[in-house]
């Protein structure tokens, strides 16, 4: 785990911070969120996606563990964040107006990227160890990313 301390404590942090901002955000524009079918679930995707990384990372600065207990953690935790996102993203396909379902799509699909990324760096850890790290790196970002495009669309195009 030699040098990936830093970039889990920074991870952690961003996390933590991006979590809050999304809550103050949601927060400025929450009657219209709440007044719309779907975009709670755009709410509650952007939460998941950072406590995900939130969860995920402070399992990894968890000291003296194998890399063995390092992959079914993520996997598990990756699993949970993958069945979150896919039950927010079929009521939120059951909900959405036509006019916005290829915008959500798009969003839909950076999801699946990030939470299945989790998942196969799970499975890499516990196949061939290190490299798994590389896989959370993807995870991380791909999960940031998209808790800032949906956070965008509440606090910012909500709007206009």
């Amino acid at each position: 785990m030699n040098g990936w301390e830093n970039f889990f404590v920074g991870e952690l942090g961003a996390a933590a911070a991006l979590t809050g901002l999304v809550f103050v955000g949601i927060s400025i524009n929450l009657n219209k969120i709440m007044a719309s079918p779907y975009l709670p679930n755009d709410a509650l995707e952007a939460l998941t996606a950072l406590v995900a990384v939130l969860f995920i990372t402070s399992l990894m600065l968890i000291p003296d563990q194998s890399l063995v207990a390092r992959g079914i953690e993520v996997l598990l935790a990756g699993l949970v964040y993958w069945v979150v996102i896919v039950l927010l993203q079929i009521n939120t396909l059951r909900t959405v107006p036509p006019t916005y379902r290829n915008r959500i799509l798009r969003i839909i699909v950076v999801y699946q990227l990030a939470a299945l990324a989790f998942i196969a760096a799970g499975i890499v850890f516990l196949v061939w160890g290190i490299p798994g790290f590389y896989f959370m790196v993807a995870a991380t970002l791909l999960s940031f990313l998209a808790a800032f495009i949906d956070t965008w669309l509440l606090v910012v195009e909500i709007n206009r």
